[in-house]
């Protein structure tokens, strides 16, 4: 053998090795998420994301459903009774087979808690017939798609305690959990009973972290493949960055403002308006989201095409109008420079959270924005879960946070919750409507004709444009910073799942 095939042979050793150590290797993610809960009624999302465990109905990429753990579904004439047939070889990560009455007892489980199973007609849930069944008390043509919610996983009966609560995340996904340390690290390995085709990725973990400058770092040095919830300085950084690339994708996600409709400052719809004209949502999408398009002219985002309306009046920027409209409300500058009506000072809290990095900022934004037409506003960062207790115990003024439409594949349901005339955590407070909760039942119960169910989504979008319960500041395009060596690698325009059965690792 001469040298040069000497050397050559040496070189595709090498590779070969590196390839093989490539393969084996386990796959490393960041972001600012913390894992609250084992429950999926509080935190689904981690495990489906994860593919750790499934839901009865999938969602492809495009929002379509797709057989997940039933292979088949179907109602009958009335629509009182849904039969769903599960896949035959199927197992949970304990080695017990994925039975009808263990899909059963994980659905009746979820039923009994807050989510969106007590949002639906539900009379009973049974493994009857070789199947299991679900029984309403009247038509729901969306039932599918609310048992593609993250709070429906199925999990083994060995996953809950005497009182039905979860200790222990037992799917049937391609992926088993084989470390877990709340609030911060999940790992997960290929799960070998898995009976669909096996993941070229073996390992795979998961790590809190708090600051999007260590994401960034981490992303930059190969500490972490994959780096979520970036900012956008973040991004425009890593754009030079030799190791990594970044993907991006529009999701049906809005950021924000929850409003208190009970807050003698908040109850009156022109001052809500009021206070939208003082908003530049243009001017924040360009210089905190370096994305103006993002800029919400109103609550729904274009990739909900069904309920997106081109027709209405965009929401705008105007500081004399806003001034004139507080002025014909009654609100009017006192000396401290602030509105007051009588008594009553225009100062309010408004509540946030970090998990999402422009959060903070956007409210920071607000803040000096509102500052110009007298508003006074505190910004209050703290955990994700206050937001929700502020809703419960009624202290909430002002919360702002995005909302992913489209956590059940069919955004009715979301709304069908977060509209509701009791509100809802991340949904309306103290506000009603009579007409739009008519249209949205008609809408939840009725099967109708394809331009009189449009007909109702463009009443429902206008009565939120005018009565402006939710303050919508901007759409959502999500970013991750992705490591060269990985391939395969999508986001889920539908935020279900991180796709790690697509993924595998090649030469950078």
């Amino acid at each position: 053998m001469t040298k040069k095939y000497a050397y050559s042979g040496w070189c595709a050793l090498a590779l070969l090795v590196g390839m093989n150590a490539a393969h084996g290797k386990p796959l490393t993610m960041v972001g600012p998420w913390e894992i609250h809960s084992l429950d999926p009624a509080s935190n689904g999302v981690f495990f489906t994301r994860l593919q750790v465990a499934e839901t009865l109905v999938e969602v492809d990429d495009k929002g379509q459903l797709q057989p997940g753990l039933a292979s088949a579904w179907s109602s009958s004439y009335d629509g009182l009774t849904w039969r769903f047939k599960l896949r035959p070889q199927a197992y949970f990560h304990n080695g017990s087979a994925v039975t009808n009455e263990q899909a059963a007892f994980a659905l009746q489980q979820a039923w009994r808690k807050p989510g969106v199973l007590q949002s639906a007609p539900i009379k009973g849930i049974e493994a009857k017939e070789g199947a299991l069944l679900v029984t309403l008390t009247q038509p729901f043509p969306s039932l599918a798609a609310v048992l593609a919610h993250p709070s429906t996983q199925i999990l083994a009966k060995g996953a809950y305690d005497g009182k039905g609560e979860v200790t222990r995340v037992i799917g049937s996904g391609p992926y088993r959990i084989t470390r877990l340390q709340q609030p911060q690290r999940i790992d997960v390995s290929r799960f070998e009973g898995w009976d669909g085709a096996q993941p070229a990725i073996t390992q795979v973990s998961y790590l809190t972290v708090g600051r999007a400058e260590s994401r960034t770092l981490m992303a930059e040095s190969g500490q972490a493949d994959i780096a979520w919830g970036l900012d956008p300085v973040s991004i425009r950084r890593l754009q030079q960055a030799p190791r990594v690339t970044i993907a991006s994708v529009t999701l049906p996600r809005t950021i924000q403002l929850k409003l208190n409709g009970a807050d003698p400052r908040l109850s009156d719809p022109a001052v809500r308006r009021a206070l939208s004209l003082a908003i530049d949502r243009r001017g924040m999408a360009t210089a905190l989201l370096r994305d103006p398009e993002m800029a919400a002219t109103q609550l729904f985002p274009p990739s909900l095409s069904q309920w997106h309306q081109p027709g209405l009046t965009p929401l705008a920027y105007d500081l004399q109008a806003a001034q004139a409209a507080f002025a014909a409300a009654g609100w009017h500058r006192g000396d401290d420079g602030v509105l007051h009506k009588g008594q009553t000072r225009f100062a309010l809290t408004l509540r946030t959270f970090p998990d999402r990095p422009e959060l903070p900022q956007l409210a920071t934004a607000l803040q000096a924005q509102w500052k110009q037409v007298g508003v006074e506003l505190k910004v209050a960062v703290g955990n994700s879960s206050e937001i929700p207790a502020g809703h419960q115990d009624g202290s909430l003024q002002l919360g702002l946070y995005a909302r992913n439409y489209a956590l059940v594949p069919d955004p009715l349901v979301t709304l069908l919750g977060d509209l509701a005339p009791a509100g809802a955590d991340w949904g309306v407070m103290n506000w009603q409507s009579p007409a739009l909760e008519q249209d949205l039942a008609r809408l939840g119960k009725e099967t109708l004709p394809a331009e009189e169910a449009a007909a109702l989504r463009r009443g429902i979008a206008t009565t939120l444009q005018q009565e402006l319960p939710l303050l919508p500041i901007a759409w959502y395009r999500q970013s991750a910073a992705v490591s060269r060596q990985l391939k395969g690698f999508e986001l889920d325009p539908q935020e279900r799942s991180y796709h790690l059965t697509r993924l595998t690792w090649g030469p950078q």
